[in-house]
């Protein structure tokens, strides 16, 4: 799992916007980010994220632009998805737009999914996107790792990820690295 989070665990503010992440972050710690990406053999997400990201990236320039583009993914939803029209698309967008018209969608039960996919072989699954689809990937217990950027901003309200564990999730520090602007990189491993 890939997040920015705030220092108060928020991955968004109450309005669901996140444009912090942008005010406090450095070229530092978005090459650790890309980074992070980059190492996947697979984008996993959620619907809503899904939705809202693929019109941005199938354009976008940038670091992120490549990984985000070339990287399978993988969607879940729990109330259905058709994927996003492959068509009426610039010659150089095809092969991006081909890439997030191609993924692969999960309907059914998410631990089942996801069980599913780790049987698999090749570059590990990352994970990124909203509050909720985290929210419920974390109560699977099928995490193994997480990314967490921890922005130097304190949200007064917002979108946490680690709400409503039914037991404590107990993690082991794996890395720290800390940025210019204050962005403090944490690689923690699940422990049983």
């Amino acid at each position: 799992m890939k997040m920015s989070v705030s220092m108060n665990g928020f991955v968004a503010d109450a309005n669901g916007t996140n444009d912090w992440i942008f005010k406090t972050g450095d070229e530092e710690s978005s090459v650790w980010s890309v980074g992070v990406i980059r190492q996947a053999g697979l984008i996993i997400m959620g619907r809503k994220s899904f939705e809202m990201m693929a019109p941005y990236w199938v354009t976008a320039s940038g670091p992120f632009a490549g990984p985000m583009n070339e990287i399978p993914k993988a969607v879940f939803t729990k109330k259905g998805f058709k994927g996003i029209d492959p068509g009426h698309t610039a010659a150089k967008q095809s092969a991006a737009r081909a890439s997030w018209a191609a993924a692969r969608i999960f309907d059914g039960d998410l631990a089942e999914g996801i069980r599913e996919l780790k049987t698999g072989s090749g570059k590990p699954i990352v994970a990124i996107g909203g509050a909720g689809f985290m929210q419920s990937l974390i109560a699977t217990g099928l995490v193994d790792e997480y990314h967490l950027a921890v922005h130097p901003v304190a949200l007064g309200s917002g979108l946490p990820i680690f709400t409503g564990l039914k037991m404590p999730l107990y993690l082991k520090l794996a890395d720290v690295k800390v940025f210019p602007k204050g962005v403090i990189a944490q690689t923690y491993h699940a422990q049983d």
